[in-house]
């Protein structure tokens, strides 16, 4: 377990993840056959060459979820209990296959539950190419865990 437990998490910290990940064709084609999306400008080589990309695209959906994955470790491994919500997304630039893609997260709120037994975490999390632009970013608020009494 490598999250963080509520009590670990301080408004205002930004954590840079270091795990990367560069997407493949392979990738992007699993993750919109596994979806049923089969829009052709992931897909079709063709047709994605007379858009204005010139290119496929891969699936904003499978980039936002490779940013998820990719804060895991630093944030929530083991100390989650439910992610409450992905709020604000917005994909600015678009991701090709070959980009190299990695997070970081900025903790915006956090609040003890009701009870006082668990904590919501909202962290800011950014998801960058190769050339440290931004392709995804959204807010992603979790219920976590606090420190177990000892």
């Amino acid at each position: 377990m490598t999250g963080r437990y509520y009590e670990g998490f301080v408004e205002g910290e930004t954590i840079e993840h270091d795990k990367r990940r560069t997407v493949s064709e392979s990738d992007n084609q699993r993750f919109c056959d596994m979806t049923m999306n089969q829009q052709p400008l992931h897909l079709d080589g063709e047709f994605a060459a007379d858009t204005e990309f010139g290119e496929r695209l891969v699936n904003g959906l499978y980039t936002l979820s490779l940013a998820v994955g990719l804060t895991i470790p630093e944030t929530s491994d083991g100390t989650i209990v439910a992610n409450l919500s992905y709020d604000e997304v917005e994909h600015p630039r678009p991701v090709f296959h070959g980009d190299t893609i990695h997070a970081r997260s900025t903790v915006v709120e956090k609040r003890e539950t009701s009870d006082g037994e668990r904590g919501v975490v909202t962290m800011h999390v950014e998801a960058l190419n190769q050339d440290e632009e931004t392709v995804c970013e959204f807010d992603r608020t979790v219920l976590s865990l606090k420190r177990p009494a000892e």
